[in-house]
């Protein structure tokens, strides 16, 4: 059986993973704790969310591949376009809105794919309304002539409770 590049990453994130959901890898304090193959790729995830602080929706949107696919609150954006006429706008108000704090890192690379997973805590206010946010990123990226770029996003966040 031959497996699509895609597919064998599937296999390497699913290795990577942590054998229980309640085992908790040390957090990475900085960024120079992640894997040295993975840094440049957490360094384009982090560029991606300062393009969005500061509104250049243009920016954030070069750091994306064309066939980036996006899955954000139960739904889907099935590419960089799409993305880019929808949600991008309102993410780029939110970042700007909000102060996002990243509680946990871990990021891993095999050959041109990466991965970028944050946990962290958005606050602030929106549209009039409180914000307090328990949030998780997963960010995968492929490395094409020098650059990383986004191909997949999945966010996921729910209210802070605690």
């Amino acid at each position: 059986m031959r497996m699509t590049g895609m597919a064998r990453f599937a296999l390497l994130l699913m290795a990577a993973a942590p054998l229980s959901a309640h085992e908790r890898p040390p957090k990475p304090a900085r960024p120079s704790e992640l894997p040295e193959s993975a840094r440049e790729a957490a360094a384009t995830v982090d560029a991606f969310h300062a393009a969005l602080r500061i509104g250049n929706t243009k920016a954030a949107s070069a750091l994306m591949a064309d066939d980036a696919l996006i899955f954000e609150s139960g739904g889907v954006e099935h590419s960089k376009a799409e993305y880019s006429a929808h949600h991008l706008p309102a993410d780029a108000d939110f970042s700007r809105s909000t102060t996002f704090a990243i509680n946990r890192r871990s990021a891993g690379s095999h050959g041109s794919a990466a991965w970028v997973a944050t946990e962290g805590r958005t606050t602030g206010k929106y549209k009039g309304k409180a914000v307090d946010l328990l949030t998780t990123e997963t960010m995968v990226l492929r490395r094409a002539g020098g650059a990383w770029t986004i191909v997949h996003i999945h966010w996921s966040s729910a209210n802070n409770d605690r």
